[in-house]
């Protein structure tokens, strides 16, 4: 049984014609009210918001991730400063990640083998070896709520034949997690991989729910295959995973992915579109994408950002002034973009938890994903 000290589910109100629930994730820094999307602080920082904008924001969970921070500034200093927590002033939930994902990108500079990964660092060339068990030690040196076993990550389109392999290493590597797992401030969280193979991911909820963890992810999307794929690929499985557990879909987070992916039974994602596409200048409006940067549109647009957004960014500048730092490459440029992205789809979800209370989360989610809100 789990432990009463960790991270706790509550299922509040399901939706009657979706697999879509209300609830609430209790976590021993606050409470999170789900479906929730979780800005990514990669450092230690959500880029260019400060833990003030956040909080202010209504954001009550952020992620680390645990590769960045390894090698710098290194779990062993974080841990000296009393955690992440700490180090970086966020009073609210923390997850990390547990590194796979990116120590599988640096394909060509890392090696697999049964006892973990071997890989070079993207920042010196430096040799490391990240195993279960050592991953494990960095996460809760770190000291996040919730912490992430350590998978392997493949892209979609890899051969069946290459999945097989990989699941069965991944479920052996998460028996070593579970084993690792102190049980003492951060509760461990199993991933579920299976590429767009859903036989192999339907397998594979069975092997990794068998152990009674916290909660549960589901991994290896959107990371190669098309939105549709991945949207047919979680619909098809997200609602087998424990209803008593918090179902996390990770590395995803367009507007169309939350609304859509919440039918399916999601309570959690993550992702770092709202801040990269912020810093690229794309911004998600009510109205549609904007593409701030474009000149004939915006140079002279005295209004809003978004009219119906109450942002700090849309209630107090022009498109024309975002428009203006943007191209002049301002720092500021960043900051309010950034503002604005994250607001939006935080705001998005404490909506869908507003339709979901009321029961009118379907007719919501029609509509929502037919209107330019959607920022296909």
């Amino acid at each position: 049984m789990i432990s009463p000290h960790l991270v706790h589910f509550e299922s509040l109100v399901p939706d009657t014609e979706t697999h879509a629930r209300r609830g609430r994730l209790w976590t021993p820094h606050g409470i999170v009210e789900t479906p929730v999307f979780m800005p990514v602080g990669t450092v230690g920082s959500v880029k260019s918001l400060t833990p003030d904008d956040l909080y202010a924001d209504d954001v009550r969970i952020i992620l680390g991730n645990t590769y960045h921070l390894y090698l710098r500034p290194g779990h062993e200093l974080i841990r000296d400063f009393g955690g992440l927590h700490k180090f970086i002033n966020w009073k609210g939930a923390m997850l990390t990640d547990s590194g796979g994902f990116q120590v599988f990108s640096l394909k060509g500079i890392r090696k697999i083998e049964e006892e973990g990964v071997t890989f070079r660092s993207h920042l010196d060339g430096s040799k490391h070896l990240f195993t279960p068990e050592k991953v494990i030690g960095i996460e809760e040196a770190i000291g996040a709520d919730i912490i992430m076993a350590f998978d392997e990550c493949p892209p979609a389109l890899e051969s069946r034949a290459y999945f097989e392999k990989s699941l069965a290493r991944t479920t052996r590597w998460l028996h070593r997690c579970n084993n690792a797992w102190k049980r003492e401030q951060s509760s461990l969280f199993g991933i579920v991989q299976g590429g767009l193979f859903k036989d192999l991911r339907r397998r594979h909820i069975e092997e990794v729910c068998a152990l009674d963890l916290p909660g549960f992810a589901l991994g290896g999307y959107s990371v190669g295959e098309s939105p549709e794929e991945m949207h047919e690929g979680v619909a098809d499985c997200a609602h087998l995973l424990p209803a008593d557990r918090p179902r996390y879909l990770m590395g995803v987070g367009t507007p169309v992915d939350l609304v859509t992916c919440t039918m399916a039974g999601i309570d959690m994602f993550d992702c770092v579109l709202p801040t990269r596409t912020a810093r690229h200048g794309l911004l998600y409006t009510s109205q549609g994408k904007v593409v701030i940067k474009k000149k004939a549109l915006y140079q002279r647009d005295e209004g809003p950002l978004d009219p119906n957004c109450n942002c700090y960014t849309c209630r107090n500048f022009s498109r024309a002034y975002l428009h203006h730092l943007f191209i002049t490459k301002e720092i500021l440029a960043m900051r309010l973009n950034s503002i604005h992205n994250v607001h939006y789809l935080v705001t998005l979800m404490a909506r869908v938890r507003k339709e979901l209370e009321q029961g009118t989360f379907a007719a919501f989610a029609k509509e929502f994903l037919n209107s330019p809100a959607a920022c296909r």
